[in-house]
């Protein structure tokens, strides 16, 4: 069997933040959010060439370790086959380590960028199995989903694969991002969770999840008791002190705070009357970002379009 053929130009991919487990949603529930990483393939004759800006380009290898590169090369295996070459440019806005989905925007700019640099690729790498491929290198599907589909995602594990819905979240929810200067890694924050939960814990998490799916699409006034967790953001307190002392002193103001993924970034889901106070109240330890919400997901640019997120 022949192996794929390769675009002789090069292919821009553009990839979003995501906030996962959003509260209550835990391993479920994810948002994308309007802060990009942007990333400039091309096929080459031979060899690898890895250009790094912004976040990350101190410390991220550029060599077959990159995850950005291993996702590429998952991809290509996928496709058929791997080009003689690749040349790399990232753009990098995402915050490392700070549960905004950096990890899951690296694997799929790298799973969308091999696509589009293969002729004919969609028909060997559909959507869905893009998702199945993306969580299989995550682990976990919340934060991937969030990242390919835009908007707000529902994602499971079914026999073993990955799915996911995409809701539209009401346009009215602006998020307000506070992240610290320290990261947490995600294996430690998980570490912390115990094996086993209170019943009556798991069975109000059951209700605000659900509630919380109503609020972020329809009712957004329903935020506030929507976002209680009692499922995993007490047990990784020890992990991030400061973050959860914000949480609780947000929530204490009425504000629909939570830790955004694993952590340590603390992420609120205020509106336009709301949002300029509320990035204003955590003070000069945290950087503030008001955030649109990302509603196209991963997507291809043209080259000429600017890289202003």
């Amino acid at each position: 069997m022949a192996g794929p053929a390769f675009r002789a130009a090069a292919v821009r991919v553009r990839v979003p933040a995501t906030s996962a487990n959003l509260g209550p949603g835990f391993d479920a529930l994810g948002l994308a959010l309007g802060l990009y990483d942007d990333i400039v393939v091309r096929v080459a004759d031979s060899g690898l060439h890895i250009d790094i800006a912004g976040e990350g380009s101190e410390t991220l290898p550029r060599n077959e370790d990159h995850l950005l590169v291993r996702s590429l090369r998952a991809a290509f295996d996928a496709l058929g086959g791997q080009p003689r070459g690749l040349e790399i440019v990232c753009a990098n806005r995402i915050p490392h380590g700070r549960g905004l989905g950096s990890s899951s925007a690296a694997i799929c700019a790298g799973l969308v960028a091999a696509r589009a640099v293969t002729i004919g690729a969609e028909a060997r790498l559909d959507d869905t199995a893009m998702l199945e491929l993306a969580t299989e290198l995550e682990g976990h599907p919340d934060n991937v989903a969030a990242c390919l589909l835009g908007g707000f995602t529902l994602s499971w594990m079914e026999d073993g694969a990955a799915r996911a819905i995409r809701m539209e979240p009401s346009d009215s929810i602006v998020p307000v991002v506070f992240v610290p200067t320290k990261p947490v890694l995600t294996e430690t924050a998980r570490s912390l969770l115990p094996r086993t939960v209170p019943h009556v814990d798991a069975a109000v998490n059951a209700g605000r999840a659900a509630l919380l799916v109503e609020a972020l699409t329809r009712r957004p006034e329903l935020l506030f008791p929507a976002t209680e967790d009692r499922l995993h953001q007490e047990y990784r307190a020890p992990a991030m002190p400061e973050s959860a002392a914000l949480v609780e002193r947000l929530r204490a103001d009425g504000i629909p705070a939570v830790i955004s993924g694993a952590g340590p970034t603390v992420m609120a889901l205020a509106d336009e009357g709301t949002a300029d106070k509320v990035e204003h109240l955590a003070g000069a330890d945290w950087a503030a970002n008001r955030l649109s919400l990302d509603l196209q997901g991963a997507c291809v640019l043209p080259l000429t379009v600017g890289t202003e997120s």
